[in-house]
C-alpha cells in the first residue's frame, strides 16, 4: 500500500494503482470514473481473492467433508466475521448475508414488517429514498393494509428532521431512512432519528448503501436496529450484501426463502429451522462474491476509513467549488452535510446528452433518476447529472470533468 501523500491542504489517497479498471483509454482518453455510487471499481486485492477461490477452493460451504469445501467454508466464514468487525455488531449471529441492499431490506419487510402490520399501522420513511427502500414497504403496505407515510426534504436537500420526528406517532410500526442519498449526497443525522424513534418504541431500518463506502459506521453507536448495505458499492463484488439485524429481532422473525442450509430437519409433517443467521440463507450462496467481499473489508481497513472520508470530504468540496464557477450550471442538492456526490444540470442541455459528450471524453458520470424518481420529482426536474467519488479520485479527474462539461457548452451553443 503506497502512503499517502499531501498536496495543498488536501491530503490524497494514492491508490489508483490498486485499479486496474481505471488504467485504460476511453475513446482516446484516459478513463475518469465519477460513477462509484452507482458501482465501484474493485481493487487487484479483491480480484485476486475471487480468482484464487475459483482456480484453488471453488465447492459448496458448510456441507462437504472434504478438503476443498472446509476452505471454502472457512474463508466464506471468515469473511462473515470481518463485516461483523467491520461494522461492530455484537455478534456474528447478526450478520446476515444477501444478495445486497435490495434483499436485504425486503427481508426486513417481510419477515419483520408483514407478520406485525396492520390496517391502521404506519410505516414512515423520506423523500430523499432509493427505490430499494421505497417500493418493499409499499408492497407489505399493500400486503397488510398498512400507510406508507414520508418525511420531507428542504431545498437544499437536507432532510426536514423536526418534521420527521413529528410524524413519529403510535400508528408507526417502523422507521425506514438512508444514511446518505445516492442521489443528493445529504447525509441524514441518523443517531437524532434513531434516538426519537426509539423514545417511541419504533424500530429503524437504516439503508448504508452509501455510507459504508465513504465513512467508519458502528451499528452499536449507531443504535439501529436493523443496516443494509451492499458489496459492490464498497469496491467488492456485485450480488452481495449483507442486512445486520438485532439479535433479539431476528430470532423472533421467521424466515423469508425456504430452501436448503436454512433448515436443521425437514419432514413432510413440519421442518425445524436452522439457527441464526442460517435461517435467513437458503440455497447455495454467492460464496466466491462473499469471499470477495471481506477482501474488500480488508483493503477498506488497510487504506482506513478515517483518511477515506478526509480526502472525498476535501475532494468534494473542489469539486461543488469549480462546478459552481461554471456559468449556467445549477447545483441540485446542497444540504450542509454531504458525502462524496454532486448532482448537477448544465442549463438546457439534457443530462444524458451531456453524459455521452462526457463519455466521449472518457469521463463516466450517471445520468438520469438515479432509482430516486421522489427526489426528481420534489425539484421538478426529470434527472440530473450526477459525480460520485470514491478514495481513487483526485484533483485532476475533477478538472477533466469541468473542462468537459465547458466544451458540452461550447458544442450545444
Amino acid at each position: 500500500m503506497k502512503p499517502l501523500k499531501a498536496e495543498s491542504d488536501d491530503a490524497l489517497l494514492n491508490v489508483r494503482d490498486d485499479f486496474p479498471a481505471l488504467d485504460q483509454a476511453i475513446h482516446g482518453h484516459p478513463l475518469v470514473y465519477l460513477d462509484s455510487a452507482a458501482s465501484a471499481q474493485q481493487p487487484q486485492a479483491v480480484i485476486d481473492a475471487v480468482a484464487n477461490y475459483q482456480q484453488s477452493d471453488h465447492a459448496n460451504v458448510h456441507r462437504g467433508v472434504h478438503t476443498l469445501s472446509h476452505r471454502a467454508t472457512e474463508a466464506y466464514e471468515g469473511a462473515r466475521d470481518k463485516l461483523r468487525a467491520f461494522i461492530n455488531a455484537a455478534s456474528r449471529s447478526e450478520i446476515v448475508l444477501t444478495s445486497g441492499t435490495t434483499e436485504s431490506i425486503n427481508l426486513v419487510a417481510q419477515s419483520y414488517g408483514r407478520p406485525r402490520l396492520q390496517r391502521g399501522d404506519q410505516v414512515l420513511i423520506t423523500h430523499l429514498e432509493h427505490h430499494s427502500n421505497i417500493v418493499p414497504w409499499q408492497l407489505v403496505c399493500e400486503q397488510t393494509g398498512a400507510e406508507l407515510i414520508v418525511a420531507p426534504i428542504n431545498e437544499d436537500g437536507s432532510l426536514d428532521v423536526e418534521r420527521m420526528i413529528e410524524l413519529m406517532t403510535e400508528a408507526v410500526r417502523i422507521v425506514a431512512v438512508g444514511h446518505v442519498s445516492n442521489a443528493l449526497g445529504t447525509v441524514n443525522p441518523v443517531r437524532r432519528i434513531v434516538d426519537a424513534a426509539h423514545e417511541c418504541d419504533i424500530p429503524v431500518l437504516v439503508d448504508g448503501a452509501q455510507g459504508v463506502p465513504h465513512m467508519a459506521v458502528d451499528v452499536q453507536a449507531l443504535g439501529c436496529d436493523f443496516y443494509v448495505f451492499s458489496g459492490h458499492k464498497m469496491f467488492g463484488p456485485t450480488g452481495t450484501g449483507v442486512l445486520y439485524g438485532r439479535e433479539a429481532l431476528l430470532d423472533a422473525m421467521p424466515p423469508w426463502k425456504g430452501g436448503g442450509d436454512m433448515i436443521l430437519e425437514v419432514r413432510f409433517d413440519g421442518t425445524v429451522f436452522n439457527e441464526l443467521p442460517y435461517k435467513f440463507e437458503a440455497g447455495t450462496p454467492n460464496i466466491a462474491g462473499v469471499i470477495g467481499l471481506g477482501a474488500a473489508v480488508d483493503y477498506l481497513k488497510r487504506v482506513k476509513l478515517d483518511r477515506i472520508a478526509a480526502h472525498e470530504t476535501a475532494l468534494l468540496a473542489y469539486l461543488t467549488q469549480q462546478l459552481s464557477e461554471i456559468d449556467g450550471l445549477r447545483l441540485i442538492g446542497t444540504a450542509p452535510d454531504k458525502a462524496s456526490v454532486q448532482s448537477f444540470l448544465v442549463g438546457d442541455i439534457h443530462p444524458h446528452d451531456l453524459g455521452t459528450i462526457l463519455d466521449h471524453q472518457g469521463i463516466a458520470i450517471r445520468t438520469g433518476h438515479h432509482c430516486a424518481m421522489p427526489v426528481m420529482q420534489r425539484f421538478d426536474i426529470p434527472g440530473t447529472a450526477r459525480a460520485s467519488l470514491a478514495l481513487y479520485n483526485d484533483r485532476d479527474d475533477v478538472d477533466r470533468l469541468v473542462s468537459a462539461v465547458r466544451k458540452a457548452q461550447e458544442i450545444f451553443a
